[in-house]
């Protein structure tokens, strides 16, 4: 059945058993594919039911549907043609694992980033009411944590002053325990209160009662409490009616006839509207059933009958940061670690087994998390935050007027830096240097190997008048590279015979510089390699270091612009150094999802690569250089 699916249109005459047939072989089709690709599993197996009810009562893309967060769209894109191309999910030329506006007019938000979804419905369908489109609905599929961030707060806060708009919210409650609210006298009140004509008589009631003399106020709020009270008891709605917001709910996400009755009646309401559906993650798969804490939330490549890795990776950045913080938490009692809904990703789950008091999640909030962190310094702590880089830039305000404004001993740990590859273009951590790079007082170091991330982190939690930032990429760590010395904090990687060339590495772009140092040496140019470890603030000894080559070149896995060669050439001008300076690093551009090493070898960031261009930028410099020579020849053999 599967098979015949092309459009949500294909989906509109199947009948009750053929739509849990479907049902059945989309989940099928979900683990054979993402287990060969990796991707986000629990969650899509989750929505499979939620995804077909919404499919067939709104009509996309003439109705808007959105989803908060992306990672859970797998089932529409595969109710909107796309099943054919799971085989490429996340990979080169292939599918992005998020919504995409340039696989199908069905997708609307690229961005990934998750509370952003509620905000976009508010815009969008603010939008068609003021152009006259009315008959076009927008729906919000919120789910995963989502409704942790501030974000979806401040967006429904507006929502609840929208009166005439078809936006319909549908929460995906893949977490709570309680069970869905069913049955005849439930289905009633759902009816009955986004009935028009029972708003109508409310109104009415409301009217007549405030207009009776003495008594008509008193007895309207009591009859109204009651009202009230009774909805509390059925559901558990009342927060959003607070707001404003009417609420339909619980309902059973994998039922279709249920989800298509609660629909339909949202979508006739025609104002802003909750309808709240409780569903399973994972569902349908034993492995990830009973993965407790993840549901199987992200996975990589996995056996699809175990759930397993296939491949057994070594150590990983993130291990050895949740060790050595651990390390650090048994010395020091006033330690914290503070993570917004990424307690295992980013290695925290380690700390909190062991020092479950001192761990803060505080969910999808890191404006809130950054902003606690300075709270917590301010109160004698000292908090380690971990997240991941690109969610970093969701908190520049915070981190800069919060935390280095105030001088707060707060350390920001950033996994996956750089070049992050499968999850594309919202998801590379390219930014984190270029936003540090314009904060005052804040140190930011780039750990090379494991060996230097320990004693890194050691030096971070030592800074208690000032914010500290280290930063390290995706995945497994290589090899430690020792340093032939130090000098004056900077490590010396590789010296090249001849004083040609300075090539500055930052963080884990050493095994790179080192070897293209190497090639480069075997072409007749010498390349001395250092690794600075504290990017920010700048070491002075680098201004004395860079005079005695004729060229210096800086690596890195961030944005050229405003990044480490950009400061570093602003140092140079400063100090009237004249050397040249070449920035290698990532261009000022979105980067699709793709692997990180073919996005690399795209961008000529190889050790091949750069060795060429060091060879060329030599040959050049020698060149330029030659016509002084040969007259400073000229005038001594005149003499």
């Amino acid at each position: 059945m599967l098979g015949s699916i092309k459009s949500p249109a294909d989906v509109a005459g199947l009948n009750a058993s053929q739509l849990v047939e479907l049902s059945g072989e989309i989940r099928t089709f979900l683990i054979e594919k993402v287990s060969k690709t990796g991707g986000h599993l629990g969650p899509n197996l989750g929505v499979v039911e939620l995804t077909i009810a919404i499919h067939r009562v709104f009509a996309s893309p003439k109705d808007v549907i959105l989803f908060d967060t992306g990672h859970q769209s797998y089932v529409h894109k595969i109710l909107t043609g796309r099943a054919s191309s799971f085989d490429q999910l996340r990979q080169r030329g292939g599918i992005s694992g998020y919504p995409s506006r340039g696989e199908s007019i069905h997708d609307v938000i690229e961005n990934s980033h998750a509370s952003t979804a509620l905000s976009w419905g508010d815009g969008i369908s603010r939008g068609f009411a003021l152009q006259g489109q009315e008959d076009r609905s927008v729906v919000v599929v919120v789910g995963d944590g989502a409704l942790t961030g501030g974000m979806s707060w401040e967006a429904l806060n507006n929502i609840a002053t929208a009166k005439k708009r078809n936006l319909i919210i549908v929460i995906n409650d893949n977490e709570r325990s309680y069970s869905p609210t069913i049955g005849g006298v439930a289905t009633y009140l759902s009816t009955l209160r986004v009935t028009s004509g029972y708003e109508k008589f409310l109104d009415w009631g409301k009217d007549v009662l405030h207009k009776t003399p003495v008594v008509g106020a008193p007895i309207y709020d009591t009859l109204h409490g009651m009202k009230k009270g009774l909805k509390d008891i059925v559901a558990p709605q009342g927060m959003f009616e607070d707001l404003g917001l009417k609420y339909m709910g619980p309902i059973d996400g994998h039922d279709i006839g249920a989800m298509e009755r609660a629909l339909q009646q949202a979508k006739e309401y025609g104002a802003p509207i909750l309808v709240h559906a409780i569903t399973e993650k994972g569902r349908g798969h034993k492995p990830a059933v009973a993965d407790e804490a993840e549901k199987f939330h992200a996975v990589g490549i996995v056996d699809p009958e175990t759930g397993e890795p296939l491949s057994k990776g070594g150590s990983t950045w993130t291990k050895i940061f949740a060790a050595e913080l651990v390390n650090i938490g048994r010395q020091r009692s006033d330690i914290v670690a503070v993570t917004a809904a990424m307690l295992g990703p980013t290695g925290l789950d380690e700390f909190a087994k062991e020092f479950p008091e001192r761990t803060i999640d505080v969910g999808i909030a890191e404006q809130h998390a950054v902003t606690s962190a300075a709270g917590m310094a301010f109160a004698g702590l000292h908090p380690v935050v971990a997240l991941y880089s690109t969610f970093l830039n969701r908190a520049f305000d915070q981190l800069l007027l919060d935390v280095a404004l105030h001088k707060a001993g707060v350390t920001f740990v950033l996994d996956r830096a750089g070049i992050t590859g499968d999850d594309g273009p919202s998801h590379h951590g390219i930014w984190d240097l270029a936003l540090t790079g314009i904060i005052p007082t804040i140190h930011v170091g780039a750990p090379r190997d494991g060996a230097r991330l320990r004693e890194l982190l050691g030096e971070a939690v030592k800074i208690e008048n000032a914010p500290s930032m280290l930063r390290f990429p995706k995945g497994a760590v290589h090899e430690d590279i020792p340093a032939f010395e130090r000098r004056n904090g900077v490590d010396v990687l590789y010296r090249g015979e001849s004083a040609d060339v300075l090539m500055i590495s930052v963080g884990a772009m050493a095994p790179l510089a080192v070897e293209a140092a190497s090639q480069a040496y075997r072409e007749g140019v010498g390349v001395t390699v250092i690794d600075l470890r504290w990017v920010k603030p700048l070491p002075q000894s680098l201004i004395s270091m860079a005079e005695r080559y004729h060229s210096v070149v800086v690596i890195e896995d961030g944005i050229r612009h405003g990044g480490i060669a950009s400061s570093i050439s602003e140092m140079f001008r400063d100090a009237g150094v004249n050397v040249p300076l070449h920035s290698i690093g990532v261009p000022l551009e979105f980067l699709e999802h793709s692997k990180r090493s073919e996005i690399l070898t795209d961008l000529g960031i190889t050790a091949q690569h750069v060795a060429r261009s060091i060879v060329e930028w030599s040959s050049s410099f020698r060149q330029e250089m030659q016509p002084q020579a040969d007259e400073n020849v000229n005038r001594t053999q005149s003499r």
